[in-house]
Protein backbone atom coordinates (compact mmCIF):
# COMPACT_ATOMS: atom_id res chain seq x y z
CA UNK A 1 0.00 0.00 0.00
CA UNK A 2 1.25 3.58 -0.75
CA UNK A 3 0.69 6.66 0.12
CA UNK A 4 1.98 10.32 -1.31
CA UNK A 5 1.73 13.47 -0.42
CA UNK A 6 2.35 16.78 -1.11
CA UNK A 7 3.38 19.50 1.76
CA UNK A 8 3.94 23.08 0.25
CA UNK A 9 5.17 25.67 2.94
CA UNK A 10 3.58 28.80 2.39
CA UNK A 11 3.73 32.27 4.39
CA UNK A 12 0.54 31.18 6.04
CA UNK A 13 1.93 27.72 7.02
CA UNK A 14 1.94 24.21 5.30
CA UNK A 15 -0.88 23.28 3.27
CA UNK A 16 -1.17 19.54 2.23
CA UNK A 17 -2.57 17.71 -0.91
CA UNK A 18 -3.02 14.39 -1.53
CA UNK A 19 -1.59 13.47 -5.22
CA UNK A 20 -1.63 10.46 -7.58
CA UNK A 21 1.68 9.54 -9.20
CA UNK A 22 -0.23 7.30 -11.77
CA UNK A 23 0.93 9.89 -14.58
CA UNK A 24 4.34 10.39 -13.16
CA UNK A 25 6.95 8.37 -14.98
CA UNK A 26 10.29 10.90 -14.02
CA UNK A 27 11.89 12.56 -11.47
CA UNK A 28 11.32 15.39 -13.86
CA UNK A 29 7.74 14.87 -13.98
CA UNK A 30 7.32 14.44 -10.52
CA UNK A 31 9.08 17.70 -9.56
CA UNK A 32 6.94 19.85 -12.25
CA UNK A 33 3.89 18.23 -10.36
CA UNK A 34 5.30 19.76 -7.00
CA UNK A 35 5.75 23.15 -8.82
CA UNK A 36 2.43 23.08 -9.80
CA UNK A 37 1.29 22.75 -6.22
CA UNK A 38 2.84 25.98 -5.09
CA UNK A 39 2.76 28.91 -7.40
CA UNK A 40 5.21 31.21 -5.08
CA UNK A 41 8.01 28.89 -5.70
CA UNK A 42 7.91 28.19 -2.02
CA UNK A 43 9.19 24.53 -0.63
CA UNK A 44 7.47 21.94 -1.66
CA UNK A 45 7.72 17.74 -0.21
CA UNK A 46 6.76 14.93 -2.07
CA UNK A 47 6.37 12.36 0.68
CA UNK A 48 6.02 8.73 -0.67
CA UNK A 49 5.95 5.61 1.79
CA UNK A 50 5.38 1.84 0.85
CA UNK A 51 3.87 0.53 4.41
CA UNK A 52 6.21 -1.46 5.95
CA UNK A 53 8.99 -1.14 3.05
CA UNK A 54 10.07 2.02 2.38
CA UNK A 55 10.19 5.84 2.56
CA UNK A 56 11.29 8.45 0.05
CA UNK A 57 11.82 12.22 0.61
CA UNK A 58 11.70 14.97 -2.57
CA UNK A 59 12.10 18.50 -2.00
CA UNK A 60 11.78 20.97 -4.78
CA UNK A 61 13.00 24.54 -3.77
CA UNK A 62 11.96 26.77 -6.62
CA UNK A 63 13.38 26.01 -9.89
CA UNK A 64 16.29 24.38 -8.58
CA UNK A 65 17.23 20.86 -9.19
CA UNK A 66 15.31 18.68 -6.57
CA UNK A 67 16.70 16.68 -3.28
CA UNK A 68 15.89 13.18 -2.52
CA UNK A 69 16.45 10.72 0.18
CA UNK A 70 15.24 7.03 -0.06
CA UNK A 71 15.11 5.11 3.09
CA UNK A 72 15.90 1.83 1.26
CA UNK A 73 17.41 1.74 -2.16
CA UNK A 74 16.93 -1.72 -2.86
CA UNK A 75 13.03 -1.83 -1.44
CA UNK A 76 12.22 0.92 -3.46
CA UNK A 77 14.02 -0.57 -6.59
CA UNK A 78 11.25 -2.77 -6.27
CA UNK A 79 8.39 -0.07 -6.67
CA UNK A 80 7.74 1.77 -9.92
CA UNK A 81 7.20 4.53 -7.56
CA UNK A 82 10.72 3.97 -6.09
CA UNK A 83 11.75 3.74 -9.67
CA UNK A 84 11.07 7.39 -10.05
CA UNK A 85 13.24 8.83 -7.39
CA UNK A 86 16.54 6.12 -7.58
CA UNK A 87 17.87 8.18 -10.67
CA UNK A 88 21.61 7.17 -11.80
CA UNK A 89 22.78 10.06 -10.29
CA UNK A 90 21.41 9.56 -7.17
CA UNK A 91 22.37 5.77 -7.31
CA UNK A 92 25.91 7.44 -8.50
CA UNK A 93 25.91 5.01 -11.42
CA UNK A 94 27.06 6.93 -15.32
CA UNK A 95 24.06 7.62 -16.89
CA UNK A 96 26.07 7.08 -20.34
CA UNK A 97 24.97 2.86 -21.46
CA UNK A 98 26.71 2.60 -23.96
CA UNK A 99 24.94 4.36 -26.75
CA UNK A 100 27.58 7.55 -26.89
CA UNK A 101 30.34 7.21 -30.18
CA UNK A 102 32.56 8.64 -27.19
CA UNK A 103 31.96 5.67 -25.00
CA UNK A 104 33.09 3.25 -27.66
CA UNK A 105 36.08 0.98 -27.20
CA UNK A 106 38.55 1.04 -30.33
CA UNK A 107 41.44 -0.19 -29.18
CA UNK A 108 41.47 -3.38 -30.80
CA UNK A 109 38.92 -5.40 -28.86
CA UNK A 110 35.94 -4.72 -30.76
CA UNK A 111 35.05 -8.24 -31.55
CA UNK A 112 34.09 -8.94 -27.66
CA UNK A 113 37.50 -9.81 -26.86
CA UNK A 114 38.32 -7.94 -23.28
CA UNK A 115 41.26 -5.41 -23.45
CA UNK A 116 43.52 -6.68 -21.05
CA UNK A 117 43.11 -4.60 -18.32
CA UNK A 118 39.32 -5.07 -18.58
CA UNK A 119 40.49 -9.30 -17.95
CA UNK A 120 42.53 -8.05 -14.76
CA UNK A 121 40.12 -6.04 -13.42
CA UNK A 122 37.51 -8.90 -13.36
CA UNK A 123 38.45 -10.43 -9.97
CA UNK A 124 35.66 -13.20 -9.84
CA UNK A 125 33.52 -11.42 -7.36
CA UNK A 126 30.33 -11.22 -9.44
CA UNK A 127 29.31 -11.12 -12.95
CA UNK A 128 30.10 -7.74 -14.93
CA UNK A 129 27.65 -4.70 -14.11
CA UNK A 130 27.47 -5.41 -10.33
CA UNK A 131 28.57 -1.70 -9.42
CA UNK A 132 24.99 -1.53 -11.27
CA UNK A 133 23.64 -2.94 -7.94
CA UNK A 134 21.29 -1.13 -6.08
CA UNK A 135 22.49 -1.27 -2.66
CA UNK A 136 20.43 -2.01 0.45
CA UNK A 137 19.67 1.36 3.19
CA UNK A 138 19.43 4.90 2.52
CA UNK A 139 20.45 6.83 -0.41
CA UNK A 140 20.52 10.66 -1.21
CA UNK A 141 20.14 13.86 0.54
CA UNK A 142 20.23 12.36 4.30
CA UNK A 143 20.55 16.43 5.15
CA UNK A 144 17.26 17.44 3.51
CA UNK A 145 15.15 18.43 5.88
CA UNK A 146 18.05 20.22 8.12
CA UNK A 147 16.62 23.56 7.92
CA UNK A 148 12.91 22.28 8.80
CA UNK A 149 14.03 20.68 12.04
CA UNK A 150 14.47 17.00 11.01
CA UNK A 151 17.71 16.07 10.98
CA UNK A 152 19.76 13.43 9.10
CA UNK A 153 20.32 11.15 12.14
CA UNK A 154 16.65 11.71 13.29
CA UNK A 155 15.71 11.32 9.34
CA UNK A 156 17.93 7.87 9.22
CA UNK A 157 16.14 6.59 12.46
CA UNK A 158 12.61 6.91 10.87
CA UNK A 159 10.50 3.69 10.63
CA UNK A 160 8.00 3.15 7.54
CA UNK A 161 5.54 5.49 9.49
CA UNK A 162 8.12 8.40 8.22
CA UNK A 163 5.46 10.48 6.31
CA UNK A 164 3.92 10.92 9.89
CA UNK A 165 6.87 11.38 11.86
CA UNK A 166 7.93 13.96 9.29
CA UNK A 167 4.88 16.07 9.22
CA UNK A 168 4.77 15.89 13.31
CA UNK A 169 8.38 17.10 13.06
CA UNK A 170 7.56 19.98 10.82
CA UNK A 171 4.04 21.20 12.84
CA UNK A 172 2.17 19.37 9.59
CA UNK A 173 0.54 16.96 10.98
CA UNK A 174 -3.18 17.59 11.41
CA UNK A 175 -2.49 19.08 7.59
CA UNK A 176 -1.27 16.05 6.65
CA UNK A 177 -4.28 13.53 8.11
CA UNK A 178 -6.47 16.36 6.35
CA UNK A 179 -5.58 14.41 3.02
CA UNK A 180 -4.55 10.76 4.20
Amino acid sequence: MYFAALLARTEDGWKASDTELDDVETLSDLADLARESSPDEDTVLVLIEQEDAWFGVVRVDGEDDPRIYVSDAAAAARSSYGEILLTDELLGRDPDNGDDLDALDLDGTEDGEPAEDEADADDGDGPAGSADAVPHGPVGDAQILDDLGVGEKELRLMSTEAVTEIAESLGASETLETVR
